[in-house]
């Protein structure tokens, strides 16, 4: 079941170093948000911060809540494990997991959470995911070959296959085209489409008219100046945001007057 997400008062820091400043925002369930800005204004950092992924990285931490369906991601006691398996990640790099076949890189997530499984309840996962992802029929008849050898844009699918096998509610997706022809590109925006009738997705992406085609609501982030925490200048319909925006400075980098 796809759930919303309620952000408040959250900043995000690198030991002393504070990356993003006093975010507050909703995204809604089952709708596809994209995060836009200049690089080095803290969107990727924000969206790593969703799953607590943004923690790995020693001296990280966050002030303020993250709020999915009732329980703060952040508050006492939260398995980061538990977090990450509900609200899923694609990265800007394909990275299927480079010894495995393409069958084992998509249950690799149920494996790591011990979840014993017949045969046959893992031939369904698989089957399932692959189909979610748009890929099971163009590698149907070689999933025990090794996943690297599939092309750019079908390794990013395995992985959005992969990440939706566990079943999340959420999606996060970090840039998933940046690496990718404009074939695979078209490919992973259909899927996208495709998957918030199951998932709730946020996104970031450079392409503004990637944002314009995926996404139901934008964020666009800012920074003052260099070595200044991000900021978020304004979330709202994607449709508004690209037509008449509530804020000057977002009117200006959506229409390449800076940035």
């Amino acid at each position: 079941m796809a759930k919303g997400i309620d952000v408040s008062n959250l900043n995000i820091y690198y030991g002393d170093f504070l990356a993003v400043e006093d975010v507050n925002m909703s995204i809604r369930a089952r709708t596809v948000t994209a995060f836009i800005g200049p690089s080095g204004c803290g969107k990727s950092t924000f969206l790593r911060s969703l799953n607590r992924m943004h923690e790995v990285i020693p001296g990280a931490r966050v002030e303020g809540k993250i709020v999915v369906d009732g329980q703060d991601l952040y508050g006492a006691g939260v398995d980061p494990v538990a977090v990450r398996r509900q609200i899923g990640m694609v990265f800007q790099r394909p990275n299927p997991f480079p010894t495995m076949s393409i069958y084992d890189n998509v249950v690799a997530g149920n494996r790591l959470n011990s979840r014993k499984m017949s045969k046959s309840q893992t031939d369904d996962i698989v089957e399932k995911s692959l189909r979610g992802a748009n890929l099971w029929t163009e590698v149907k008849d070689r999933l025990n070959k090794p996943g690297m050898g599939l092309s750019g844009g079908q390794q990013q699918r395995l992985c959005i296959a992969r990440a939706i096998a566990v079943e999340p509610q959420i999606l996060l997706m970090d840039e998933p085209c940046s690496a990718l022809d404009p074939i695979s590109t078209a490919a992973i925006e259909d899927l996208i489409h495709q998957l918030k009738n199951d998932y709730t997705i946020a996104i970031v992406t450079h392409n503004m008219q990637q944002a314009a085609r995926v996404s139901d609501f934008t964020g666009f982030f800012n920074l003052k100046a260099t070595g200044e925490p991000g900021h978020l200048v304004e979330l709202n319909t994607t449709k508004t945001m690209f037509a008449k925006p509530d804020n000057p400075a977002t009117e200006d980098y959506i229409s390449g007057r800076f940035g």
